[in-house]
């Protein structure tokens, strides 16, 4: 699902899709015109550590709510809705949040966890892809010319500002 939601976000992002409100609360703006790769570096580190810490919860949440991971026996593809004794006024389910799939069938929500699976499968190769040729031109030859180039660390998503700074 990471992977998926990195390649919508890619391409959104990559079109000129930004949220239209400010990035921080002294008003700095989205940025724009700058290739997704760029457009991270150049978000503050305290909302790269607040998605971290948000991502991590949703992890945590997972985990404890869910009792059994996944590795362990538990179900694949399962996320645990918070019900109203964690959230005041009513159950929020990240799955299902409309229950349209409560009455599906068994067989049905295999296939879909098949599909999903794949789809995300996919998402890998094609954010791989990105990051690939925005690294190394002509790489995916296929994207040669379309993606811009990016000098920055992939594997190290604070280091244009934290690391440096570190001993």
């Amino acid at each position: 699902r990471i992977a998926m939601f990195a390649f919508v976000g890619y391409l959104a992002h990559a079109n000129g899709v930004t949220f239209p409100w400010a990035m921080t609360l002294d008003g700095t703006p989205f940025p724009q015109g700058l290739s997704p790769p760029d457009a991270w570096d150049a978000i503050p580190d305290a909302g790269k550590l607040q998605i971290f810490a948000f991502v991590g919860f949703l992890e945590f949440y997972r985990e404890v709510a869910s009792g059994t991971h996944y590795m362990k026996g538990g179900k694949v593809g399962y996320y645990p809705p918070f019900d109203a004794s964690f959230i005041p006024g009513g159950a929020l389910n990240l799955y299902d949040p409309f229950g349209w799939h409560k009455n599906r069938s068994e067989a049905d929500k295999a296939a879909g966890l098949v599909k999903e699976i794949n789809n995300g499968r996919l998402a890998m190769l094609g954010i791989f892809g990105f990051a690939c040729e925005a690294k190394i031109e002509g790489s995916v030859p296929a994207l040669k010319g379309v993606i811009p180039a990016y000098s920055g660390e992939f594997m190290a998503p604070l280091a244009k500002s934290i690391l440096p700074a570190l001993p």
